[in-house]
């Protein structure tokens, strides 16, 4: 029996993973780490609402056997490059240190795909930096999730998401052999990856990319 924490559990792929481990026996606890209370209440749901900018007064809060981490945003939510890379790149690694040093053993990544600390497109270095970050913290297992573009049903409205969507699902015919890890995946397909990898109990660093999901 073992205990989940999520943070990004209001985002999109956060959602689902939330909800399937909600339903999932293998964890018997569930702890979520929010900026805002959201309503939801389960027997195994443990809700805390903290300020991600003081990560330290809730150190000793940060306790389980597994981080899945969902958090992302970008640039136009967070307003500036440099408030994105807070939200993706400063509470994500803020947070694993904190778990790594109450011994969480298990860290699941939610990356994108084409992610690269040498990129020159700013939303990928940033993601390829939140990696490096991680896999420096040297967890006995990390993982990194790396999807394409993610379907499923977002409160927030992006049209230039929207539009991406409906072509990609239109031509997800065309998505095969090698420009598979191009094709759109849906987030339950994220969040069932996620959980099937910290089933397998495997040890050392490890990149889960988008045609391996789907």
């Amino acid at each position: 029996m073992k205990t989940a924490i999520i943070i990004g559990a209001t985002g999109l792929t956060g959602q689902a993973l939330l909800n399937q481990l909600l339903h999932d026996d293998y964890f018997n606890h569930v702890v979520m780490f929010v900026r805002k209370k959201i309503e939801i209440a389960h027997t195994k749901l443990t809700q805390h609402c903290i300020d991600f900018n003081t990560l330290d007064l809730y150190k000793d809060l940060i306790k389980g056997d597994v981080v899945f981490c969902c958090m992302g945003t970008t640039i136009k939510t967070a307003g500036s490059q440099e408030a994105f890379k807070k939200v993706d790149y400063t509470y994500p690694t803020e947070f694993a240190k904190l778990a790594k040093q109450n011994n969480v053993n298990i860290f699941c990544l939610q990356s994108s795909l084409g992610a690269d600390a040498k990129s020159t497109n700013f939303y990928l270095k940033v993601k390829g930096e939140t990696e490096q970050a991680l896999e420096q913290l040297h967890f006995n297992s990390f993982a990194t999730f790396r999807p394409s573009m993610l379907l499923g049903d977002r409160t927030e409205f992006r049209l230039g998401e929207k539009i991406g969507k409906v072509v990609m699902q239109g031509l997800s015919f065309a998505f095969v052999g090698k420009l598979k890890r191009y094709k759109a995946i849906h987030v339950n397909q994220v969040a069932s990856a996620m959980i099937k990898q910290v089933k397998l109990n495997t040890t050392g660093n490890v990149i889960i990319e988008n045609e391996e999901m789907v």
